[in-house]
């Protein structure tokens, strides 16, 4: 897992991290084993630079810096003191013509002359054929045979503009990797809500590395998702990351904090409502056995999250009975038919039914509390 959040995912519109914030995420990242680190792109200022050599001093994880294929942000890079430096160049016409106003020839020459300063200084070269979901195939082709011949450890195949699908970029992984003994990491942008899929596609098809970003933050409608892609690895395909888990979601709140990017509730992993029921059926059924309704090979305990049973508009007998009695009451079934009544109509109206508004319901039915019978034994 290669962690963006510091680089790309700051570059989310409107997002900023200060100094402060760059440690306090990187610290997280480290101590939850995260196994590299992109902490920024160090030519970009003063201040930039400090927080990257900051970071790669302080933390055990692989830390990376991005440059261009231009030799002051290599520099800049290595004089950082990261453990990898990760170089770009365009590669789709369009972007050749329009962004870099460079000729294919040229965006070859340059990728080579930057991996070969970096390996000769050397530090870990990732390189990075930027949009190479846009590019002609047989141009990938020749850039990556190119950059394998001057000792590129790490090729990094962007999907920059979010267009693969998973069957596609597992394609083109595979084709990759035909050309190359470099390893090949994977960089999904979610522009059709595709960069989680497209990251699992990439391993699939004999990625090694995923670049991921906490809560998918990034450029446009963001990245492939930390905790979609550690958990999917995880829960799904069996794989030990090792990576700690139970601090997911605190990282996710951590993140959220700093970015001001609100978490959508309906988020995967570390939504509010990822683990939290309202409907009857669903909520009868977790209550007797979380796996009727939920994964059951991820639980919120693996990310550090609790399970919710929300009172509202859909809520069922059994959620109700279940609240009533977390917070000390004993009702009858009659006494819990006409509370979920009341918490339906409630709820009907928007109004959230909380702990205090279940309280004045349940004692305006006359339901037993546990301390009202602890008086009375006295």
């Amino acid at each position: 897992m290669f962690d963006t959040t510091l680089r790309d995912g700051e570059q989310s519109p409107r997002t900023s991290f200060s100094y402060e914030e760059k440690r306090d995420i990187a610290e997280t990242l480290d101590d939850m084993g995260t196994h590299v680190i992109e902490a920024g792109f160090p030519v970009n200022s003063e201040a930039e630079f400090e927080a990257v050599a900051d970071i790669a001093a302080s933390t055990d994880a692989t830390t990376c810096g991005l440059a261009r294929v231009v030799d002051k942000d290599i520099e800049a890079a290595l004089d950082s003191g990261v453990d990898m430096v990760h170089t770009f160049v365009s590669t789709s016409d369009v972007q050749l013509a329009d962004s870099m106003h460079a000729s294919r020839e040229e965006a070859v020459e340059r990728a080579v002359r930057s991996v070969e300063h970096v390996r000769d200084a050397g530090v870990e070269v990732m390189f990075s054929p930027m949009d190479a979901t846009r590019t002609d195939e047989d141009f990938l082709i020749e850039v990556v045979e190119a950059v394998s011949e001057a000792g590129v450890d790490w090729i990094n195949l962007p999907d920059t503009c979010g267009v693969a699908t998973p069957t596609r970029f597992a394609r083109m992984v595979a084709t990759v990797r035909e050309h190359t003994d470099a390893r090949i990491d994977v960089h999904a942008h979610d522009d059709f809500g595709l960069a989680s899929a497209n990251a699992m596609a990439g391993f699939e098809a004999g990625a090694a590395q995923a670049q991921v970003s906490v809560n998918g933050i990034g450029e446009r409608a963001g990245n492939a998702a930390y905790e979609e892609v550690v958990m999917a690895a995880e829960s799904l395909y069996g794989v030990d990351t090792g990576i700690d888990t139970t601090k997911i979601t605190e990282l996710a709140r951590v993140v959220e904090a700093a970015s001001d990017i609100p978490v959508p509730a309906n988020k995967p992993v570390v939504g509010r409502n990822a683990f939290s029921h309202e409907s009857g059926i669903h909520a009868a059924g977790v209550i007797e056995n979380a796996d009727t309704f939920e994964p059951g090979v991820m639980t919120p305990e693996m990310v550090g999250a609790t399970r919710e049973f929300v009172l509202g508009k859909h809520t069922g007998t059994h959620s109700v009975r279940k609240r009533l009695a977390d917070i000390g009451f004993e009702p009858t079934d009659a006494e819990v038919r006409e509370v979920t009544r009341r918490v339906k109509d409630h709820g009907a109206e928007k109004e959230r039914v909380d702990d205090s508004t279940l309280e004045v319901f349940a004692r305006d039915v006359g339901i037993t509390h546990e301390d009202d019978t602890e008086e009375v034994r006295a």
